[in-house]
């Protein structure tokens, strides 16, 4: 099946039930702002609304896990030497790494599950992204810029990996 055959859009996702908080999971395909205090959680087969910030929602997983996401992004800059728009291992045993789609200090960054990304291309100056689920996301950051956060995203991942073997 190619790309272009793929026609299940992210919003036909079901849920979109309200919840206080959330714990990014093996399932959490990505997190997307609805507004600056409002995100829009993507899982394989649901969708909620949380009533924080994408950055919030990333700090309070890294904590759920036993760190924060200050202390995950030093993590990563210690490991891959990245300080701006860094991906984020949120939790380590099943290597669930997010990376943003712009700077977290910014009202429109997404986070984007590396484990369920598929594919992507270009769509004009944007990117289309292909999830494992089927579902797509089309989303404002060009093709090279996504195509590096997967880059990094993927060296973090290897370098967690040579660590784990090497003990």
């Amino acid at each position: 099946m190619t790309f272009k055959n793929y026609i299940r859009d992210i919003n036909q996702i079901g849920g979109k039930r309200m919840r206080e908080n959330y714990e990014i999971c093996l399932s959490t395909v990505a997190i997307i702002p609805v507004d600056r205090k409002t995100s829009r959680i993507i899982e394989e087969e649901e969708s909620y609304i949380v009533g924080k910030s994408t950055t919030e929602i990333i700090n309070d997983s890294c904590k759920f896990f036993g760190s924060s996401y200050l202390g995950r992004h030093e993590g990563t800059k210690y490991l891959i030497g990245i300080n701006y728009k860094s991906p984020i291992l949120v939790e380590e045993s099943n290597e669930i790494i997010f990376f943003p789609t712009s700077s977290p200090r910014y009202g429109n960054c997404c986070w984007i599950s590396l484990k369920h990304v598929d594919k992507y291309e270009r769509n004009n100056k944007s990117t289309k992204i292909l999830f494992k689920n089927g579902f797509s996301l089309l989303l404002n950051i060009s093709y090279g810029s996504f195509q590096n956060q997967i880059l990094r995203s993927n060296l973090l991942r290897s370098i967690i990996r040579d660590r784990k073997i090497a003990k």
